[in-house]
């Protein structure tokens, strides 16, 4: 029974993460049409950051506000060269920005950085709740999910979120209307990146360990997997995705146990199936399970 609670625990912590970023993913992609990516890198400056001052001595909190700082920071960065591209390029630079992270995570050997990855990292108040944690844990990650789902919806609801929506449907429209676009699409970048970069702080206490190899590009395709399924443009549909992505990734890691299968078949049948999900509802069903909620404005 209690490894049980343990097993969901640990499943719904991870969901809570990854609708984090798939949120912050949506922000981006969903809501203003930003085609990041390189999603993964914000995720690994905010793990990393987060990891090295809580393992200088900083507390929990101060490595999740610098975190987010640093990654919005990475994200405002980013966007300076970027936003001004056309979309299919700008994919292919955030790209290219999240191999150049991993590769300097990967080769930096100082501040204990480098292939080794950065081990003992703080559980916040492991102390306090023992065996208990994991459920602990849990209720910290998902009452920053709520926390920030609130502050997206708002968000997206206020005179600022519309302006993203129409930036997303004509950004020439948009901008004939006096809107400043590459301020709202940066801006964009930067909350965006901000979210992801509290994802990461979430992952690496949650892990106590992160290293180079837990940031490859297929990461960010699986988020990309979970804002499509749950529903593209709908924050609800972004946590939907990241629950039924994960509940599926964590299913095939049991199937080994049922059916006689290579572990390294395992992860590339896990991928494959992603891959083709990815596919179909791209095909079907682009807007998602959940998908956009129309607002109908009625004239005066």
């Amino acid at each position: 029974m209690v490894s049980l609670v343990a097993y969901i625990a640990d499943t719904m912590t991870y969901v809570g993460i990854f609708g984090l970023l798939a949120i912050s993913l949506n922000i981006e992609a969903g809501y203003t049409r930003l085609m990041n990516f390189g999603k993964v890198a914000f995720f690994a400056v905010g793990a990393y950051v987060s990891a090295l001052l809580t393992v200088s001595g900083a507390p929990f909190l101060a490595g999740l506000a610098g975190a987010m700082l640093v990654a919005g920071l990475f994200g405002f960065l980013i966007a300076l060269p970027t936003l001004k591209l056309r979309e299919d390029y700008l994919a292919i630079t955030t790209i290219a920005a999240a191999e150049i992270i991993r590769l300097v995570l990967l080769n930096e050997r100082s501040y204990g950085l480098g292939a080794m990855g950065i081990r003992d990292i703080p559980r916040p108040l492991f102390g306090v709740f023992g065996a208990s944690y994991p459920v602990a844990y849990m209720a910290i990650v998902w009452a920053c999910l709520i926390a920030w789902l609130l502050v997206s919806q708002r968000i997206i609801s206020s005179p600022f979120g519309r302006i993203l929506k129409a930036i997303r449907e004509d950004e020439v429209a948009t901008e004939a209307l006096g809107k400043d676009v590459f301020a709202f699409k940066t801006k964009s970048l930067v909350l965006g990146s901000c979210m992801a970069g509290a994802a990461g702080s979430l992952f690496a206490h949650y892990t106590s360990f992160v290293s180079p190899d837990m940031f490859m590009p297929l990461l960010t395709f699986s988020v990309w997997t979970m804002m499509i399924v749950g529903g593209t443009a709908n924050n609800y549909g972004a946590i939907l995705g990241a629950l039924l992505i994960q509940a599926f990734e964590r299913s095939t890691r049991i199937l080994k146990d049922l059916v006689d299968i290579p572990t390294g078949a395992q992860v590339n049948l896990r991928w494959i199936v992603i891959g083709l999900l990815m596919v179909i509802f791209l095909m079907y069903k682009p807007q998602g399970i959940l998908g956009e909620r129309k607002v109908r404005v009625t004239p005066p």
